[in-house]
């Protein structure tokens, strides 16, 4: 699945050379532990030149699935056998999730593994230029709702930047998409997202104070048992 490689666009220069010197502390507080059998797996952060400037590729997950119903992501899933690695997997599972041509797309870095503790999964964010585009959509409704591409610009607006508050008591950093700006984005994906931006110095001061509350398609499944 490799692609010829070309030079990236000035403004994602700064992301190829985070990739360089970020860890995974700086990104996420839960690290893999050394002594556990984890399932491993890969995500794939798409950064295109979309008609509104640079976006992220993102995917809202059917609302009646078994688990994380609705929950905005980056595309990616479980590594197979036949995979040669993190970037195999997170090319892989775009194409079976949105349909993207992965002929198209050009992979520059990858971040650490991080650690997913209720799936007990390690997930390495595979950072990618969509450098030859190709149409994209939700290829099965059972799977994905919808498919985003979000504008760089709207996710480090202030007006778009809230923090949600779990049933757990968990709280943390959220945004706002969708054509009107009512689909949140939060947990793992806001996350690596936010922690990003951080460390780039691209974020904008906002307010953490607003909060808003989860939907609750985001927090049951309606999936019924089989």
């Amino acid at each position: 699945m490799s692609t010829p490689r070309a030079p990236l666009p000035e403004w994602l220069e700064p992301v190829r050379r985070a990739a360089l010197e970020i860890t995974a502390a700086d990104l996420s507080r839960f690290l893999p532990p050394d002594d556990a059998t984890l399932r491993e797996g890969a995500v794939l952060l798409l950064f295109g030149d979309g008609p509104q400037g640079p976006d992220l590729l993102l995917t809202e997950r059917a609302h009646d699935m078994r688990s994380h119903p609705g929950q905005v992501a980056f595309p990616g899933g479980s590594s197979d056998r036949e995979d040669a690695g993190p970037e195999d997997t997170a090319l892989r599972e775009a194409e079976e999730e949105t349909g993207l041509d992965p002929a198209g797309v050009q992979v520059f870095a990858t971040l650490p593994q991080l650690w997913l503790p209720p799936s007990s999964f390690v997930v390495t964010p595979v950072l990618a230029w969509w450098r030859e585009e190709s149409p994209v959509r939700a290829v099965d409704p059972g799977e994905v709702h919808r498919v985003y591409r979000v504008p760089v610009a709207e996710l480090l607006a202030p007006e778009h930047r809230v923090s949600v508050r779990h049933p757990s008591g968990w709280k943390g950093p959220a945004f706002l998409i969708g054509d009107d700006k009512d689909l949140i984005l939060w947990g793992f994906t806001a996350g690596i997202i936010a922690r990003l931006f951080d460390f780039l110095g691209w974020t904008r001061p906002w307010d953490a104070a607003v909060e808003r509350e989860l939907p609750e398609h985001m927090l049951v499944s309606r999936r019924r048992e089989r």
